[in-house]
């Protein structure tokens, strides 16, 4: 008992850790997947919205630092209390998003390993079963350090933590794991794998001798039988999207998404939601194309915002560059900033830049 004891206490410690670390990695991205949980047609928590990034930072960290706690034996009863009521939520969620089918990744390992609703609530679950295992049997968890060693040592970790959180939320990720990262082809990365494509059966129902007989094929009628009665499809393969998908560059009902694709130098500036992008950021835009023109890239805004919509803005901050409609989503995920660039040299992503650093964007 002793040593299964041992082994669940290490495996959900380094798996709390890991999961941590990789969502403190985009506490942005954590929190639009909890924005996500909360809207209205999800579970109706709405007010718990506006303070979605706070309790993405909150939760990520405290993460790290029970799975820390967890390894080294320190304060178990507060561990493991916490541990438990932590899996019960997380396992509601993954519940509620894999039988309702609303959310359709729970953002448990952020983007670097995406999991199916059913694979989360799986992985919860076997979460679950080794937390209450060593729950009821803590009498074999011994402390590793002197309690005051211990004390320094999560609070040296939970400084650390949010120092990270700090970094990349004024910054970008330090690791990107999106679909957008530099070096990406996104002509290439819009293309539909034929591998992947949706697979149907039919079933086709006939009355033989008074009984019902189902005959399966993939879209023949079969031979040999008299007049079918009725046919029905199924999907028995679901089409797997490319890995960017919903990403257009489209004005007043146009679709330039192809023409800007084949420019030889590009810059983007992304405002996916002009009420949250930042002042500070809206204020070096200007100063900023007037660089990049000065080098030979077009210049072009995307948002998910009208030019109407836009116009005060563009005024206000004495931006001179036409703005193009793109699905916020994409935005979101393209870079965790707003506002914020892009550079794209024929399809392919050269740079990106939270708005903090747009005079340190290598042009």
């Amino acid at each position: 008992m002793k040593v299964l004891i041992t082994i669940c206490r290490w495996f959900v410690g380094i798996l709390f850790i890991f999961s941590g670390l990789v969502k403190l990695n985009d506490p942005l991205g954590f929190s639009y997947k909890l924005d996500e949980y909360f809207s209205a047609a999800v579970l109706g928590l709405e007010f718990l919205q506006p303070i979605a990034l706070p309790m993405a930072i909150f939760l990520v960290i405290f993460e790290v630092i029970l799975g820390i706690m967890l390894l080294i034996g320190f304060q178990k009863k507060f561990t493991l209390w916490s541990l438990l009521l932590m899996i019960v939520f997380f396992t509601f969620l993954t519940f509620y998003s894999a039988y309702f089918n609303k959310v359709t990744d729970c953002g448990c390992f952020g983007d670097a390993i995406p999991l199916t609703p059913y694979e989360s609530f799986a992985k919860d679950v076997l979460l679950s079963l080794m937390i209450l295992l060593v729950f009821f049997n803590q009498q074999y968890i011994k402390p590793a350090f002197a309690k005051a060693t211990s004390s320094i040592l999560i609070l040296v970790s939970t400084l650390i933590c949010f120092t990270i959180a700090y970094y990349v939320l004024m910054h970008l990720p330090i690791l990107d794991f999106r679909a957008y990262n530099i070096g990406t082809d996104i002509e290439e990365a819009m293309k539909e794998d034929p591998d992947q494509q949706e697979v149907y059966a039919y079933d086709w129902y006939y009355t033989i001798d008074g009984e019902e007989e189902i005959v399966t094929t993939d879209g023949q009628q079969p031979e040999g039988y008299p007049k079918y009665d009725k046919v029905q499809t199924r999907i028995i393969q679901e089409a797997e999207l490319p890995a960017i998908h919903d990403f257009a560059i489209e004005r007043e009902g146009a679709d330039y998404t192809q023409e800007m694709l084949d420019k030889e130098k590009l810059a983007l500036i992304l405002i996916y939601d002009m009420t949250k992008a930042e002042d500070d950021g809206l204020e070096k835009i200007a100063d900023f194309t007037a660089r990049a023109k000065k080098v030979g890239y077009e210049v072009i805004g995307l948002s998910a915002n009208s030019e109407e919509q836009l116009a005060p803005m563009k005024k206000t901050y004495g931006i001179n560059i036409p703005f193009y409609t793109t699905d916020g989503t994409q935005l979101k995920t393209a870079v965790r900033s707003t506002p914020a660039v892009m550079t794209l040299k024929r399809g392919v992503v050269t740079g990106k830049a939270h708005w903090n650093d747009f005079e340190d964007l290598n042009l």
